[in-house]
Order: structure tokens, then C-alpha cells, then sequence
């Protein structure tokens, strides 16, 4: 059987410089047609390095287990330390996470509540300012009406009396100085002119038998 020298390289995983160097050496045998290299090869040899492959490649399968020892031992019980400590820092991380979202969700919460709590407060707080506003008005209608109920009796007990004087019938009303003076000068404006005022010893006097001196007296 002849072979070129890529089909020889191929076969036998030579590279072409030793099989050069053997052609050289001439420790192939060769023949040469046509000035091509043809390598001579018996089948015998074939088969022989065949099975010196597959021998090598059996060999280099093989796995040799290693011996187990203490540094092994001590090796995997490290590595699964190593593998546990991860695991239960992980699972702390976790803790502490679930640990900080309910502080949050209870933080808002809180913050949900004092906001209704303000809400409601202010509500109850301007209700209550309604309700002091109305009393206060009631209270202040009640006097007004009280006043009005006196100043008709004081009415009704002067005209019993046919004439009064205007200074001591103002202070009967219970009204203020400053009012009971614009109401005194507003007679004496037109004492000349309205014959409703009686003037008497540089006195006014007013007679309720017979006149009305409500615009006077407004």
C-alpha cells in the first residue's frame, strides 16, 4: 500500500518536516512516479499503530480516582460552610428586608391615621366654631331683644306720665352717652320748627300721649 505524504502525515499525526527528516534518513521506504513522493506502507504496520491508538486513547480515558484523604475531607466540609454561611446570610438579608417593608407599611399606616385624626380634628374644630358663633349671635339677639322690650315699657311708662324730659327719658333708655348725646342734639336741631318738642325753662320735654317720636329717637 502506498500513501502520499499528506495522506501519511494524516494517517500517522506526523507533521511533513519528520517525515521529510525520515525520508531522508531513509528509514521509509518511498518510491517516486512522476516526480510525486509515494511512501510505502504494509498493512500489517497500519493495523499495528492502529492499535497502539486505541491502546493510547484508552489509556488517556482512564481516571485514576484520587485518594481520599483528610485534607479532602476537610476541603468539602469548608466548602460546605462556606456554602451554608451564604445561604444563611441570604436568608437574614431576606429577614431584614420583610422586617424593614412591615416597619414601613406600618409607618404609613400611622402616618394614614394621624393625617384622618387631623383631618377630623380640624373638621370638629370649625363645628364648634359654627356652633360658639351661633350661640354668641343668639345671645346677642336674645339682648337685643330684651333692650327693645325695655325701651317699649319705658315708652309705655312715660306716656302713662303725659310729659318727660328728653335727658332723663334718654337715661331711663340705658344706651350709651355718645348715643344719648346725637339723639339730644338731633331735637335740639329742630325743636324750633317740629311743635312735637316742648320747651319749657330751657328744658325739652316730649309728650308721648300724643305724638310719636320714633324717627327722632332712631
Amino acid at each position: 500500500m502506498r500513501l502520499t505524504i499528506d495522506e501519511y502525515c494524516k494517517h500517522f499525526k506526523m507533521s511533513k518536516e519528520m517525515v521529510n527528516s525520515k525520508l531522508k534518513a531513509k528509514k521509509l521506504n518511498y518510491i517516486i512516479e512522476d516526480g510525486a513522493t509515494f511512501i510505502i506502507v504494509t498493512r500489517s504496520s497500519i493495523e499495528s499503530d492502529k492499535r497502539a491508538q486505541v491502546n493510547q486513547e484508552k489509556k488517556e480515558m482512564q481516571i485514576v480516582k484520587p485518594k481520599t484523604t483528610v485534607a479532602t475531607v476537610i476541603a468539602l466540609y469548608q466548602k460546605e460552610n462556606t456554602f451554608l454561611k451564604e445561604k444563611i446570610m441570604q436568608l437574614e438579608m431576606k429577614v431584614d428586608k420583610l422586617i424593614g417593608d412591615k416597619e414601613q407599611m406600618l409607618r404609613d399606616e400611622r402616618d394614614k391615621i394621624e393625617q384622618v385624626y387631623s383631618t377630623k380634628d380640624a373638621q370638629l374644630k370649625n363645628i364648634l366654631e359654627l356652633v360658639n358663633n351661633k350661640m354668641m349671635l343668639e345671645r346677642e339677639q336674645a339682648t337685643m331683644h330684651e333692650l327693645e322690650s325695655f325701651v317699649h315699657q319705658g315708652e309705655a311708662e312715660l306716656i302713662d306720665n303725659e310729659k318727660v324730659e328728653l335727658k332723663e327719658y334718654l337715661k331711663s333708655l340705658g344706651i350709651k352717652s355718645s348715643q344719648r348725646k346725637i339723639i339730644k342734639n338731633r331735637f335740639l336741631d329742630v325743636y324750633d320748627s317740629d311743635v312735637r318738642i316742648i320747651r319749657e325753662y330751657g328744658k325739652l320735654y316730649l309728650d308721648f300721649s300724643k305724638y310719636d317720636y320714633s324717627d327722632l329717637l332712631a
